[in-house]
This record gives structure tokens, sequence and C-alpha cells, in this order.
């Protein structure tokens, strides 16, 4: 689960709380979910709402730790209510964060000593930690799920699936550029290679082809980190 909203949907799904009833549950609207589906939700509705559904906070707003790090389970007795603290011992690991443009340069062999605008850190764990990596988003091509300023965290080790979120370089008339977009399979060629699109989930920004364009997978995205104003 790689956004906000995946990861809400999935501990309603595990409470078996329907969207509407979670914003009732906490004061809301039934039609306050309409917004957190897009992503916008305030810092003290989002802690009510892990509250509800009994888990992290932290978890619900970067995927970092595991989504039973705060439990709420509740064992009833008929003297009292227990409550129960399950740790998450997935340790943070630190990894390069890096632009687009540097982003580009990463190959599948790992960090080749690219100097990087800083560190990330993740509890993601991945089978090659030396092909993780940390991206500042750029542009507006995959808002408003995704704003200028959101950190993603890329493995470069991972084969993208249909509608994997990847990091790619598009070149065109000799010109490379690193670009953000959904992956998506539309058939195949004589050649028997995918023929792909990158597309925006932004409609304003355009699609590209791999049968007018080259286009090369750079790494696929596997958390998304947002802060919100507070």
């Amino acid at each position: 689960m790689s956004t906000m909203v995946e990861r809400i949907q999935a501990a309603l799904k595990a409470k078996k709380i329907s969207w509407s009833k979670a914003a009732t549950s906490i004061g809301l609207s039934a039609q306050a979910p309409s917004k957190w589906k897009k992503g916008q939700i305030s810092k003290e509705n989002l802690e009510k709402l892990a509250d509800l559904l009994g888990v992290d906070v932290g978890w619900l707003l970067t995927g970092n730790g595991d989504s039973e790090q705060v439990s709420n389970k509740k064992e009833d007795s008929q003297d009292n209510v227990k409550d129960e603290v399950t740790h998450s011992e997935k340790k943070l690991k630190r990894i390069p964060l890096l632009d687009f443009v540097q982003a580009g340069l990463f190959h599948d062999v790992g960090y080749d000593g690219i100097n990087s605008i800083g560190d990330s850190w993740t509890t993601y764990e991945s089978h090659k930690p030396e092909c993780v990596f940390g991206l500042k988003i750029e542009g507006l091509s995959m808002a408003p799920e995704f704003m200028p300023g959101d950190e993603l965290i890329v493995d470069a080790s991972l084969v993208p699936r249909p509608g994997s979120l990847v990091i790619a370089q598009e070149i065109q008339h000799g010109i490379a550029r690193t670009t953000f977009k959904k992956y998506r399979v539309i058939g195949i060629n004589e050649y028997g290679v995918d023929v792909i699109e990158l597309v925006p989930l932004n409609p304003d920004f355009p699609t590209y082809n791999s049968t007018q364009i080259d286009i090369s997978i750079i790494g696929v995205v596997v958390r998304h980190n947002r802060e919100f104003k507070y």
C-alpha cells in the first residue's frame, strides 16, 4: 500500500467500517471522506481516525512501521478492559535522498556514488537494500494525490506490474528526462515486448507511449510520505 488513502481503506476494511460511518463516528459529516480520498485530511482528524481504527497514525500518514504498531484490541472481561500494545520490530534504515536528475542516473546495481541531496529513512525492506532510495516529487503531473515536496521511497530492484507507480526515464529527441508516472501495459509488439504507457494521474499532463519514445524504468515506488500542515 503506497498511499495514505490505500492504508485508510485497508484499515476500514479490517474493522468492517464504511467511509461514511468512520466520518460520523469521529464527529464529521458523512461527506467528509470525499476529501480524505484526495489526501485532504487534517492532522487532528487523522489522529481521531487512527484511534477509531486501532492503528498507528504514523503508519496511516507515511506507511512507516506496522499497521498494528499501536493496536487497541480490547479483551472484555467481567472486571475490566485490557489494552494491548504491539511494537513494530522493523528497524529504520538510512537511504540516499535524490532529486529527479540524480534518479535518472540511478542504475539497477544500486547507488553509485552520486552526491545525494540528503538522507532519508525508511522501514521498507528490500532483498536488495542497495537499490532503495528516496526521491522528492517535483511538478504536478500526479497531483492531487502526490504533491511537490512529497517524498517517495523507490526500489530499483523491482519489476513493475500493470498499475505500478514507477520512476522512469523517457528520451525524446536525444534528451533524457526522469518522470514519475503510473505504469500501464497496452499490448505486445512484434518482438514479444510489452508496449507500455506512462500515465499521469493529473489529466492536464501528457501520457507517454513506448512506441513513440524510448522509455526505461528506473524503479517502482513502494512508499509515499507526506507532511501535513499544522
